[in-house]
Parts: C-alpha cells; structure tokens; sequence
C-alpha cells in the first residue's frame, strides 16, 4: 500500500490549503483512513479520520476549520483546511488502516503512511 500526500505549502494566516492523499496498492473493501500532523517539536496529533462507510471523527479543536472526505473512485483522500493559523504550521500525514478498531484519532492505530507534506502558516 502507498500513500502519497501533495498540496502542501506555504500560505498566510487566514487562508485555505487543500491536502491530498493519493492511495495505491489496496484491494480491501473496508477502510479507515485519515490526516494527522507533527508540528514543530511536538508528537504526532490526530486531525480527521474516515471511513468507507463515511463516518466521520474529527479533533475537537479541528472541526470547524478541517474537512476529511474521499473520492473513492479515485482512491484519494482530501483535507480542506480554511481560516489556518500559525498554529497549524506542521507536516502533514495521511494513514490508513484496513483492520483493527476504526475512526481513532490514535497514530498506532494506523498500518500505512504517507511520507508527509509541509505546511507553513505565516
């Protein structure tokens, strides 16, 4: 299975950046995949998970600035971010899983990432 993230940048504070993930190699059915971020000197953090039901989880803190959805007939998976704030300056990561315990924000939780994209909020 791979991952590939692209849309990441720079922009400045308020504005809007799509991420997405590109997945390759899996011939599962079921899945739960999602976003997550290390920013500077900190551990890695949960953004938005999905799954191929559609159900959603998002961080608290998240919610109304992030969106997850996917395009299943594409095999990607997106992450809308408006109204980003230095805060969110991190690299971002796309994870899947294809077993064990679906929608957590939980990094171990996730067998397959992608190699990461920055983004710089200035």
């Amino acid at each position: 299975v791979q991952l590939v993230e692209s849309g990441g940048g720079s922009v400045q504070a308020g504005g809007s950046l799509r991420l997405s993930c590109a997945a390759r190699g899996y011939t599962y059915d079921t899945y739960c995949m999602g976003w997550f971020r290390r920013p500077p000197g900190k551990e890695r953090e949960g953004i938005a998970v999905i799954d191929s039901d559609g159900d959603t989880a998002y961080a608290e803190s998240l919610k109304d600035r992030f969106t997850i959805s996917v395009n299943n007939a594409e095999n990607t998976l997106y992450l809308q971010m408006n109204s980003l704030k230095p805060e969110d300056t991190a690299v971002y990561y796309c994870a899947a899983t294809f077993s064990g315990r679906w929608l957590l924000l939980i990094p171990s939780e996730y067998d397959y990432w992608g190699q990461g994209t920055q983004v710089t909020v200035s």
